[in-house]
């Protein structure tokens, strides 16, 4: 009850932050006159961002002993798509993944949460290294400097997160918070998920690989958001994007609402504002990029719809 009248409650501040800012009549006639080559390029890039995705999960997974075909961890991730979009932002879509993947590989639990949160994890880091990127290009350019300080608190839970994880000084440490987590009933997945998660510590080529893919990967989803302002008519190049880009990805990972709603537009309305960008065209680049992931969560939706009718 609690975390739904906060969903409620973000989703009514952002939502009262988007009406104030826009003009509704105005942005109807910017979305009504975008150039839909540009927002099937930025729909193409993120659709076409999933096979390799799917590829470095399928690494990971082979890498603690399960082994999966690429098109079904591809099919997953399309129907993780679908479930984001009534499931809390991105993170929903993760949960989906494990739960599909627990189905098909039984006793693979711990195996398939680990993974799907290492992924996270170097999505993470490479949006960090982007947005770092992104600001050492913006200085002296883009008036954004106030969202350094969100940059760097993800920078700090990033990094202690990582040395939780992975020291193993800190591993006879976690020990003494077994008792509570024990009395909360979650001390055994919790534990599964955190050697699956450990064990990795002998893998560093591993990670240092796929760490290099999602950075790759990543670069290019940014220029998805671009592609949506292009297509709104904005001429900023892509260099502030490179700011914007990855700490709209670290935003979207928290479960502020429903599929991000809200929160999204009003980023985008905030951000692009501060680059003297008017509040319809931003919330319009920001309304494009939400059809985006709609977009990519029809062959996931495609997909369930055919198993209920088989299972029927």
């Amino acid at each position: 009850m609690k975390r739904t009248l906060a969903t409620l409650v973000v989703t009514g501040l952002g939502t009262a932050y988007i009406v104030w800012k826009i003009d509704l009549g105005k942005t109807g006639h910017v979305l009504a006159h975008a150039r839909a080559g540009w927002w099937l390029l930025s729909l193409g890039i993120m659709a076409g961002s999933v096979w390799p995705m799917a590829w470095r999960w399928q690494r990971l997974l082979a890498a603690r002993g399960v082994h999966e075909r690429l098109p079904w961890l591809v099919r997953a991730y399309f129907v993780g798509y679908a479930a984001g979009q009534v499931l809390p932002t991105s993170l929903g879509g993760d949960a989906s993944r494990i739960y599909e993947t627990v189905r098909r590989h039984e006793g693979a639990g711990g195996a398939a949460a680990g993974t799907v949160l290492l992924e996270r994890a170097l999505g993470g880091v490479a949006t960090l290294l982007l947005a770092a990127v992104g600001f050492a290009l913006a200085v002296g350019r883009y008036d954004v400097g106030g969202y350094l300080w969100v940059e760097l608190a993800f920078v700090v839970g990033a990094a202690l997160a990582g040395v939780v994880v992975f020291s193993a000084r800190l591993r006879p440490q976690l020990r003494r918070i077994r008792p509570a987590l024990r009395a909360l009933r979650v001390d055994r997945p919790l534990r599964e998920v955190y050697l699956a998660l450990h064990a990795f510590r002998s893998d560093a080529s591993l990670l240092v690989a796929m760490f290099g893919l999602t950075l790759a990967v990543q670069a290019v989803r940014v220029l998805a958001i671009w592609c949506a302002g292009k297509a709104v008519g904005l001429d900023l190049s892509p260099r502030p994007y490179y700011v914007m880009g990855p700490l709209l990805f670290l935003v979207m990972l928290v479960p502020f609402t429903v599929n991000g709603l809200a929160v999204r537009e009003s980023f985008f309305v905030s951000f692009l504002g501060a680059l003297g960008v008017g509040a319809d065209r931003a919330f319009a680049t920001g309304f494009l990029f939400f059809l985006v992931t709609i977009a990519l969560a029809l062959p996931g939706v495609a997909i369930l719809v055919r198993q209920g009718v088989r299972r029927r």
